[in-house]
């Protein structure tokens, strides 16, 4: 499976991005999709994950401003993050949580997400 970012960028505190991740390959090997992030001199975090059904987790300093979603059909997962702040800036990551316990799960490559005026 590998898994392609895409979205990061430049935005003003209070601004919005949307993050986008694609799963090619063997996709029936995933089900929960995520997006973590890390910071300079921070470890990586768990900022929201969804389920295949949908269901959805958010870190509190993200709850009520991010919303994680997922396309099936397109094997993509998205992150809408809105009312950006300085401390969310940060490398996103996407995961792709295997479906089995034999396979490691999959990372995707990080897109930088950079909040300042």
């Amino acid at each position: 499976v590998q898994l392609q970012a895409f979205g990061g960028g430049l935005v003003q505190p209070g601004g919005s991005l949307t993050l986008s991740c694609a799963a090619s390959g063997n996709i029936f090997s995933i089900n929960t999709m995520g997006w973590f992030r890390q910071a300079p001199g921070k470890q990586r975090e768990l900022v929201a994950t969804i389920t295949t059904a949908g269901r959805t987790h958010y870190v509190d300093s993200v709850k009520g401003r991010f919303t994680i979603s997922r396309d099936n059909a397109k094997s993509t997962v998205y992150l809408q993050m809105d009312s950006l702040k300085p401390e969310d800036m940060a490398v996103y990551l996407c995961k792709a949580y295997s479906a089995s316990p034999y396979t490691p799960d999959y990372w995707g490559q990080g897109t930088q997400v950079t909040v300042s005026s």
